[in-house]
């Protein structure tokens, strides 16, 4: 799914392009005809795209044709950033005279020391000469010219947030494990565990918040916790979040040994709720290690753990996961249609229901499909792109794809800033949660929410985009704090897909080994810090030098007590050799000086 994001990144260079400032310094410097050619080549690329678009999906050449013209897109991108950088500085320059000291300052001196005259021009024609290449081998995938068709759309009011009272299949369910976790049942320990067992996307972590925010009404539970485990079971970090939820504040601890200790004594002889959601490990010895201080908690204490894996439950001995099946047909179109039309059923849409009972069919009664694909056809009326929808191509790629075929449905509905919105997320882990204006300076910082074409400022359009994705499922509001927003890990998934090479994300205790030619194409990187994190840790991106985003995400809450440490040999050699960068992001990192 290259496209996407070639597509935005494309219409900011034609934007680029168009500019006044950059037609001067083209013309003062004598690369006017070469940036004249290089549009020309671009104008048919583009026409080409739509087409790609739809071929990408179930055809590999055309899948590695847009892999390569995404990256001589960027290559572009940045000679036009390096031509407007070069126009601003002779403005300076004339402005202020003899100043150059002055200057310097204003601009970075690795964007002033160069010839436009010999490098930026060899630079126009070796990127010209590609694109002429890339036009020419068009006919090797079977591209052609193809128009858009016109979509019509007549959007509704959508909501972001499902009342508890719309949750639709799954009152059985949430009967059945309210009553196991009331009631006493006998336990050679003090507690026990609840485990609730299906695929992805099937409803775990939406059941498990409905029993949790039920019982918060209740008595019987003296201390209450949630915790996203996701794919890394730092026991460390997990026991901080339970110590904090149950009261303990931010005290800090030097080790797992002193804060498992101070954990015991809040829970001690105190009925406890936990909830572990979305288990990956199959470590014995994590869980034997992060259960020790659940011992000391009064008799009933309970622990509802979500997972899609049956190994670890049973090395626990545990013989009665509660499996959660996908919903019924019934229950499934009832899901479907009120999101799509905002009623139960096809009563008032019957020449839909044909297409609708289709695709439900398709999403075979996993509620995250069902309710992405209806969100979507919320804003369509016209029983055509319901047929399409139905017959889409993309159904058939979803064959042994861990993806579910209706989310890139979904995605590829959206329009190409969006696509772009989205695939900047893959730099997010599992269960990140974060701050919609965080989220909203990022976009702007890195230019994906310039449009001179539309009369909005950089911040509106953010906004925009962020309650699109919000309302089409993509993004959800956090379980704690309504106020901050995470994604389903699927549609992490989905993210981290569509993004491709140009983003990378570094996750704890993970190396990366490079070869140059693939590091050169690594535009966007994040790290999930740790409490130390030496410059080995990043020594494999010292030859990415087209990065534009060097990001530092935090598995804990950022208010959390933890400061983490980063080399300084990572300041002094890795980022002085990134000037292209973007977005640098360093916050919460204990850092003792500077480079000059």
């Amino acid at each position: 799914m290259a496209e996407i994001v070639l597509s935005a990144l494309l219409t900011v260079v034609f934007e680029k392009l168009a500019s006044e400032n950059l037609k001067k310094i083209a013309r003062s410097t004598g690369v006017d005809s070469e940036l004249k050619k290089l549009k020309r080549s671009l104008d048919q690329i583009q026409d080409l795209l739509n087409d790609a678009s739809q071929k990408e999906i179930s055809n590999k050449a055309v899948k590695r044709w847009l892999n390569g013209l995404q990256h001589l897109a960027y290559d572009i991108h940045d000679l036009l950033d390096d031509l407007a950088t070069e126009a601003m500085h002779r403005e300076l320059t004339e402005e202020f005279g003899a100043s150059t000291s002055l200057v310097r300052k204003l601009i970075p001196t690795c964007c002033t020391n160069f010839s436009l005259n010999t490098r930026m021009h060899n630079k126009l024609v070796n990127l010209t000469i590609k694109l002429r290449e890339l036009v020419e081998e068009k006919d090797n995938p079977g591209l052609s010219v193809k128009g858009e068709s016109p979509k019509q759309t007549n959007r509704r009011l959508q909501a972001s947030l499902v009342d508890a009272s719309s949750i639709i299949g799954r009152e059985g369910d949430k009967d059945a494990l309210l009553h196991k976790l009331l009631e006493d049942e006998p336990s050679d320990k003090n507690f026990s565990i609840v485990a609730i067992v299906g695929m992805g996307g099937v409803g775990k972590t939406t059941l498990a918040r409905l029993l949790y925010d039920e019982i918060q009404e209740k008595d019987h539970f003296e201390l209450k916790a949630w915790v996203c485990v996701s794919d890394e079971f730092d026991r460390f970090n997990i026991s901080k979040i339970i110590f904090q939820s149950v009261g303990g504040g931010d005290q800090e601890f030097k080790d797992l040994n002193l804060l498992q200790v101070a954990l015991k004594e809040k829970i001690s002889k105190k009925r406890l709720l936990l909830v572990l959601d979305d288990v990956w490990s199959e470590s014995y010895a994590d869980w034997e290690i992060l259960a020790r201080p659940f011992l000391a908690g009064a008799p009933g204490s309970k622990i509802i753990m979500t997972t899609r894996k049956l190994s670890l439950l049973t090395k626990l001995g545990y013989k009665q996961p509660y499996n959660l099946s996908v919903l019924s047909h019934n229950s499934a179109l009832s899901l479907f249609c009120q999101h799509a039309l905002g009623e139960g059923n096809f009563d008032s849409h019957p020449t839909l229901k044909p297409h609708g009972e289709g695709i439900i069919e398709k999403c075979a009664g996993l509620p995250l499909a069902l309710i992405a694909l209806g969100r979507l056809l919320r804003t369509k009326t016209d029983e055509e792109e319901w047929k399409d929808l139905l017959n889409n191509k993309i159904w058939e790629s979803g064959k042994g794809d861990e993806i579910v075929p209706a989310l890139k449905l979904s995605y590829n509905d959206l329009s190409s800033l969006l696509k772009q919105l989205f695939a900047y997320c893959s730099l997010f882990p599992k269960d990140y949660v974060f701050d919609k204006e965080e989220l909203i300076l990022l976009w702007m910082a890195e230019g994906f929410l310039h449009q001179s074409t539309i009369s909005k400022s950089m911040e509106r359009l953010g906004h925009e985009g962020f309650e699109e994705l919000l309302s089409r499922s993509f993004f959800q509001h956090a379980p704690d704090d309504k106020s901050l927003f995470v994604m389903h890990d699927i549609m992490n998934d989905l993210a981290t897909s569509v993004a491709g090479d140009f983003f990378s994300r570094l996750d704890i205790e993970m190396k990366w080994e490079f070869r140059k030619e693939a590091l050169e194409k690594h535009r966007h990187f994040s790290f999930v810090c740790e409490r130390y994190m030496v410059y080995k840790r990043f020594e494999a991106f010292k030859g990415a030098g087209n990065l534009r985003t060097f990001l530092a995400i935090y598995a804990v809450k950022k208010e959390s007590w933890r400061t983490f440490y980063l080399s300084n040999k990572v300041l002094d050699d890795l980022l002085q050799e990134l000037p292209l960068l973007r977005v640098l992001c360093l916050c919460q990192l204990s850092i003792s000086e500077l480079p000059n």
